[in-house]
């Protein structure tokens, strides 16, 4: 397994991590993804350690806390050997204060995310959205405290907009709080928005991207095929409505490449998606799941090998999408390209 530096911290993250949305799914949502429940998850971390994968993430919002639940019964006897990366802000009941990243939602939040995983601190904790009725210096001066406390070692966000990143940054700078490390981000070869913005801000301030859904909300599998009808068994059918949109004859334009990929290098379609991204710029890990060990495998051969330039170049091709403004200007005409190329 290859360890990558997060951001611009002194960490070192897998290549690959593992997702835990699966463990204990319940709801509409999580429960189409899967049910895992401890003796299976603990059997899935069992093939991640060996394999070199010790990230594992979650969120208070999976299955109403049971993810964390499960992953700590996983891991239990074993803390000194992995990671733990948990994100808080999206609404956990019908209170007032049950969303968002108050202080008080903070501060009740991280310690019942620590009693549900069963550890005295959470190696990366990121803030699951961006909450406009806090004050900013609110959220940063609590984070502090929750650092020097010992309950949180590196601290990160999740789908930020550019200028919410940069004045937490500027702020945590004037006030020596902690910076984010990490952004964790929706980026697949279908959803590559990640690149005109975030990616380019990653790099200037020393943000590592922790990379979700990167199969495109499990659109490139190799299983949707255009002509043909989503697969029977699909979790799309369940879950499409949650997820990132997309362009069907853009997708299948993609898949054609990929498959194409795939039978070049003898990997699956997966394997390749996963790879591409692992090339990209601010990739510190990209987020991996199964609901199986056969899936957990198969993906995990996503590492170990690399894409050749050519192939990269091709799915680029496919996958390409028009700049939005103001963006598009600095890749149609050559003046504006010169004062500012792009970073892939």
């Amino acid at each position: 397994m290859d360890y990558r530096r997060l951001g611009a911290s002194g960490l070192k993250v897998p290549a690959l991590s593992f997702g835990t949305g699966t463990f204990g799914g319940s709801g509409p949502l999580f429960g189409a993804w899967g049910n895992t429940d401890e003796n299976e998850a603990r059997r899935l971390v069992d093939i991640c350690l060996e394999a070199g994968v010790n990230l594992f993430d979650t969120a208070d919002v999976y299955s109403n806390g049971a993810s964390e639940r499960v992953l700590g019964e996983a891991i239990r006897g074993r803390r000194g050997e992995v990671m733990i990366s948990t994100k808080m802000a999206l609404p956990m009941g019908e209170g007032p204060n049950d969303a968002g990243t108050s202080r008080d939602r903070l501060l009740r939040g991280v310690d019942d995310a620590l009693k549900r995983i069963g550890t005295d601190y959470i190696d990366l904790f990121q803030l699951h959205a961006f909450d406009a009725e806090t004050p900013i210096e609110e959220v940063l001066s609590t984070l502090d405290q929750l650092v020097r406390d010992g309950k949180l070692r590196y601290v990160g966000v999740s789908n930020f907009s550019g200028w919410q990143i940069m004045k937490s940054l500027a702020l945590a700078e004037r006030h020596g709080w902690p910076r984010y490390v990490a952004h964790q981000v929706y980026y697949s070869l279908i959803g590559r928005d990640y690149e005109w913005d975030l990616m380019p801000l990653g790099l200037d301030q020393g943000i590592g991207a922790l990379v979700w859904s990167p199969l495109g909300w499990g659109r490139l599998t190799g299983k949707i095929r255009r002509g043909q009808p989503l697969p029977q068994g699909s979790r799309l059918h369940d879950t499409a409505d949650f997820g990132p949109p997309v362009d069907d004859e853009r997708l299948f334009g993609v898949v054609d490449a990929l498959e194409e990929v795939a039978q070049e290098t003898g990997k699956t379609v997966p394997q390749v998606a996963i790879n591409w991204l692992l090339q990209r710029p601010t990739v510190s890990s990209v987020i991996i799941g199964a609901r199986n060990e056969d899936q957990l495998r198969q993906n995990l051969c996503a590492v170990g090998w690399t894409l050749s330039a050519e192939q990269v170049a091709r799915l680029d091709r496919a996958s390409a999408a028009e700049a939005p403004y103001p963006h598009f200007p600095y890749r149609r005409q050559e003046g504006f390209a010169r004062l500012n190329p792009p970073v892939v």
